[in-house]
This record gives C-alpha cells, sequence and structure tokens, in this order.
C-alpha cells in the first residue's frame, strides 16, 4: 500500500516537448512510472520517448485512460490553466512542478477545482512532485535517496524532502511514500490533507512532517494531529536559525507579526505530541524511538 500514486498510476506529461518536460519524462520512464501521454497543443499525433502526443487533456485522458497529470509548462505560458484543463478532462490527480506561478492565477485555479467537488487533487505548484519508493514517481524528486519502508514523508521543502529521505535510508528506515506539498502561499495540497491519508494507510506506521517558517500550514497540521493521529509523527522546521527579517527563498516564507515564525510552530507541534527535531541528522533516531513505543 501506498498514497497518492503506486505501480498502477498511469500519468500524462503537460508540457512533454519542453526541456524540462522532456527530461523528466525521461527519467520517470526510467524509474518504471506508467508515462502514457504527453500534452503540447499542435503535436498532436508525433511521439517523445516512446510516448504518444496529444494536442489536449480531453483527448489525452480518453485515448490512455489516464488518471494523474504532472505540468512542467512555465508560469509563462499559463499553468494555471493547464490545471484547469486537467480537471476538466477528469483526471484525479495533477501535480504542478512549475514555479512563480501568479497567486491571482493559483486563486482562480483552486476555486474552479472546489466548483468540481474536489473530485481533482493538486499537488503544488512549486514542488517536487511525490514518490512511491520502488513503484512510482511523478516529478522532478531523485529516487537514488529512497528506500522503500513503512515511514511516510511530507514536505514543504524539495531539497529537504531528498535530504530527509536520505538520512531516513541511511538508517534503514524506508518510506511509504514521500509527498512534496510545496512553499507558495496558494498550493493545492497542505499538510492537513496528506497527514489523513497517511493515517489511513496501512503500510505506513510513522510519518515526518517537514515544515518551514512562513504562514500556518504547520499549525494547522498539528491540530489536525492532536485531534486524530493515532500514528506517531515526527516534526522538523526549517529556517529556524533564520535572522529576524531574513528573506527567504519560498514565497510562502512570510512571518506577518507572530503569524508564521518558527516557535509558534514548533511550540504547535510539540503541544499536539510531536517530537520537533533540532537537526536532520536527530530525525531518523526520533523516528526509531517512536515506532519502538508504538510496538
Amino acid at each position: 500500500m501506498s498514497i497518492l500514486i503506486d505501480e498502477n498510476t498511469r500519468v500524462l506529461v503537460q508540457g512533454i516537448t519542453g526541456r524540462d518536460g522532456a527530461f523528466h519524462t525521461g527519467q520517470m520512464l526510467e524509474y518504471g512510472t506508467k508515462v502514457v501521454g504527453g500534452v503540447t497543443p499542435g503535436k498532436g499525433g508525433q511521439t517523445t520517448q516512446g510516448v504518444p502526443i496529444f494536442n489536449t487533456m480531453q483527448e489525452a485522458v480518453k485515448e490512455t485512460g489516464a488518471n494523474t497529470s504532472v505540468i512542467f509548462v512555465p508560469h509563462t505560458l499559463n499553468a494555471a490553466d493547464c490545471i484547469i484543463e486537467a480537471c476538466h478532462a477528469g483526471i484525479a490527480l495533477v501535480i504542478c512542478i512549475t514555479e512563480n506561478v501568479p497567486t491571482q492565477d493559483m486563486i482562480r485555479a483552486n476555486a474552479i477545482l472546489q466548483a468540481y467537488g474536489g473530485k481533482t487533487r493538486l499537488i503544488g505548484p512549486n514542488c517536487p512532485g511525490l514518490i512511491t519508493p520502488g513503484k512510482s514517481k511523478v516529478g522532478i524528486i531523485p529516487p537514488s535517496s529512497f528506500l522503500p519502508g513503512r515511514v511516510g514523508l511530507v514536505s514543504r521543502s524539495g531539497t529537504l524532502t531528498y535530504e530527509i529521505a536520505d538520512e531516513l535510508t541511511r538508517a534503514g528506515l524506508g518510506q511509504s511514500t514521500a509527498v512534496g506539498i510545496g512553499g507558495d502561499p496558494m498550493i493545492g495540497t497542505k499538510f492537513r490533507d496528506v497527514l489523513p491519508l497517511f493515517e489511513a494507510d496501512p503500510n505506513t506506521e510513522a510519518v515526518v512532517m517537514v515544515g518551514e517558517i512562513g504562514g500556518s500550514d504547520e499549525e494547522e497540521g498539528a491540530a489536525y494531529i492532536k485531534a486524530h493521529m493515532t500514528k506517531p509523527v515526527i516534526g522538523f522546521i526549517g529556517g529556524r536559525t533564520a535572522p529576524p527579517g531574513k528573506r527567504m527563498g519560498h514565497a510562502g516564507a512570510i512571518i506577518s507579526g507572530n503569524t508564521g515564525t518558527p516557535q509558534a510552530k514548533v511550540k504547535a507541534l510539540q503541544e499536539a505530541g510531536v517530537p520537533v527535531a533540532d537537526t536532520m541528522h536527530e530525525i531518523p533516531d526520533l523516528v526509531k524511538k517512536a515506532l519502538a513505543g508504538r510496538k
């Protein structure tokens, strides 16, 4: 078992003929992901890397039976419209890798997703995607750091996703699924949305939740953990040593007054019974301790 993707996931690549789309399509195919088609308007009927190209998402879904799409279309070419097109085509899971998508565009896209009754789950934008080790990866996550196992991983930071997975793997702690939700202020899936999936997954025994400064997603996640989680959760907050007023890389890493501070996030997690690691190197030991206590 896993969450969101597995060996049966059928993927369409929106922007498959662009530089990034083409490269990462190759990487996904090499990993064993079932990439069943790509979409680039005007190039329908062609193939690339053995993958058929379609002009529209409607046509691609009809011909391939895809249930997932990954977007590599630049924000300058209306990546948000690609999210909407995937929703209209009936795609269940959309992963938007694109960065610098305007917030106003995402407000519109999220409103349309909600109007469709939540039938399409969006991960991102500005995210690395997700991986179920040994089964499928969708996005740009480098698979070498991952190992099949029973620890769920959800993170706002792409780089920390890879680094913490590597720490877990080196300690012999494989992962059920790792999800990079992205660090923008307007994203489709947040901690509070992923945690219930891990809670319900019989193959996940513990969860590592990786946050960063800015916003209130971690506090909302902590509230869910306190009220609903029975599985142990280990926390880590990136940016805790950032000087006050320091500008960080993610658009969502904005501290307003006392909202979004690392201190507030650590406090919320600790009050929910979540041990928070001071460094990434501490995470494996905290996971092992939590699993031992659970058994």
